[in-house]
């Protein structure tokens, strides 16, 4: 396993290259669907209005963005990156109907876009899994418009015991659930140790102030299983 996590950038590409074709049906399993409930809580954070343009960095196949647009409008510009080719193919496929999304194949650490642009930046279940925080960070507050809303779902510290006993134990049959729908165990074991691995809730906000974002709090769901992260460009 420490050798699997020496190289984070390609170990990270081979594992959504093996995961990308079932990658929306092994997050209902993981979660129990619950994922579904965290990404409308992150709109309903956001609270989108027309005429704003948005980037969903991480976007896997574009869950975010179609929660987004229909909150908003259809006729609204959304940009969905990721860095696995076949993350974007499958939500170009899932999202066809969906004329006005931007696809695009980049890593969160260098954006193919140009700078103070969007009003808002979304990364979902992604920050844990760039090479270098500080530059995705970074890059976030780079293509934000002054006055830009940051926002950042991703899975977090347990603080309530009981709890964190009974989440650790389900994890561990993560792998082997994986295995059954994927066929593979390898790309789980990466997660639940890029979970561990991940900064907590307090030290990420450390990090965004650190990347000139203000305003910065975060709100932990399902008892902080998971947390949304919110910071502001001025």
């Amino acid at each position: 396993m420490e050798q699997y996590l020496q190289n984070k950038k390609g170990l990270v590409k081979n594992v959504f290259d093996k995961v990308s074709n079932r990658y929306d049906i092994m997050n209902d399993f993981m979660s129990l669907g619950i994922h579904r409930i965290w990404k409308k809580d992150l709109i309903l954070c956001m609270k989108p209005s027309k005429g704003k343009q948005m980037i969903d960095v991480g976007c896997g196949t574009g869950d975010i963005a179609k929660l987004y647009l229909e909150s908003t409008s259809k006729d609204e510009t959304v940009f969905c990156i990721d860095p696995n080719e076949g993350m974007i193919e499958g939500g170009k496929k899932k999202l066809k109907n969906f004329k006005n999304i931007k696809w695009m194949v980049s890593s969160a650490e260098k954006l193919p876009v140009k700078s103070n642009i969007f009003d808002y930046y979304v990364i979902s279940f992604g920050l844990r899994n760039t090479k270098d925080l500080n530059k995705s960070l970074s890059e976030a507050y780079r293509v934000l418009k002054p006055g830009g809303h940051f926002l950042c779902l991703e899975f977090s510290k347990i603080e309530n015991s009981n709890l964190k006993f009974l989440y650790e134990n389900y994890s561990k049959l993560i792998p082997q659930i994986g295995k059954v729908i994927v066929g593979d165990d390898k790309p789980y074991e990466y997660l639940i140790k890029s979970i561990k691995s991940f900064v907590n809730q307090n030290e990420l906000i450390g990090l965004m102030k650190k990347n000139n974002f203000i305003n910065c709090t975060y709100r932990n769901l399902s008892g902080g299983i998971v947390s949304i992260h919110s910071g502001w460009k001025i």
